[in-house]
């Protein structure tokens, strides 16, 4: 009885073991993967990420901005800052936050703007 309880366990093992190398290994295709598809741009947004502490994605959420237009973040950087400023009630942890997502936009659309002038424009790509 305990013979088969033991084999029993050492199956199971070997199927979650097994089962666990082969999820790492997609997972590890797809974010090489995902870091080709990104390429330089993606490099210098995720360094950008690291150094400012704040993803795009979490910067475009304090700012409710959908698309990175400088006008769009100007707009809502200027509303946000005046609402939380603590002259009128606001919160200075806030304000700061708002001021930290207004950098990290700034960055991005810079790395953007980069981007876009060291990429030859499309028709050229095909032709060379």
């Amino acid at each position: 009885m305990a013979k088969y309880l033991a084999q029993i366990i050492v199956m199971g093992a070997q199927v979650v073991g097994r089962a666990f190398a082969r999820a790492l290994r997609q997972e590890y295709a797809a974010s090489q993967e995902a870091a080709r598809a990104r390429g330089r741009a993606g490099k210098e947004s995720a360094a950008a990420s690291s150094i400012t502490g704040m993803t795009l994605q979490e910067a475009q959420q304090i700012l409710n901005i959908s698309t990175l237009t400088p006008e769009e973040i100007q707009k809502n950087y200027e509303h946000l800052f005046k609402a939380n400023d603590k002259s009128v009630g606001g919160s200075f942890y806030l304000q700061s936050k708002v001021v930290r997502a207004k950098e990290r936009l700034d960055e991005e659309l810079s790395i953007q703007n980069q981007d876009k002038q060291t990429k030859p424009p499309q028709d050229q790509q095909s032709t060379t």
